[in-house]
């Protein structure tokens, strides 16, 4: 998945600024699904105009710096609806975690429990945030059509996280009882 197709879905639901895509979209709303910074996002809406999928207007503003407002080609919205029927190859996980506990047989246990904890932690905080965000429950027949994909998404990322606080959990158990 790359953030060029994140930005052509955000910017197909409404035309926006870089900064309104950063502040409103990126750190308010999908923050979850898919992080981005302020540069990663001008280099990408740079790129997408240069590709002929997005273009812009420039508002004028006095006594502030004019506005870029973004909004989806016809080629823009083709390339999101190619996108959005293509299978996604698996993604390879980045798991620093993991990595430590494959090398840390060297680590005394109370160690290990410490980098487990602090796991076990930023998990919590993560599954908190996500529970958060206010969406209609699965099987809501009120619920919009965009509002039960937007929970489905949401639903995969908690049982995920509670996934990995019930191993950590179970990590801790393991070496409390040896340490």
């Amino acid at each position: 998945m790359s953030l060029a197709h994140v930005i052509l879905g955000l910017l197909q639901q409404q035309e926006q600024t870089g900064y309104d895509l950063k502040t409103e979209c990126f750190d308010q709303c999908i923050a979850h699904l898919w992080p981005a910074d302020q540069a990663q996002i001008y280099r990408t809406l740079d790129k997408l105009e240069s590709q002929g999928w997005i273009d812009c207007t420039v508002e004028i503003q006095r006594d502030r710096p004019n506005r870029k407002i973004y909004r989806v080609t016809t080629a823009g919205a083709a390339e999101l609806t190619r996108w959005l029927q293509t299978h996604q190859p698996l993604p390879i996980a980045r798991e620093p975690l993991l990595v430590q506990l494959y090398f840390a047989a060297q680590l005394p246990d109370e160690a290990i429990l410490q980098l487990l904890r602090a796991e076990l932690a930023a998990h919590q905080a993560k599954l908190s945030t996500c529970n958060q965000i206010e969406a209609p429950p699965l099987h809501d027949s009120t619920a919009s059509r965009e509002q039960m994909l937007r929970r489905l998404a949401l639903e995969l990322l908690c049982r995920r996280e509670q996934t990995y606080l019930d191993w950590l959990t179970e990590a801790i158990a393991l070496f409390s009882n040896t340490a």
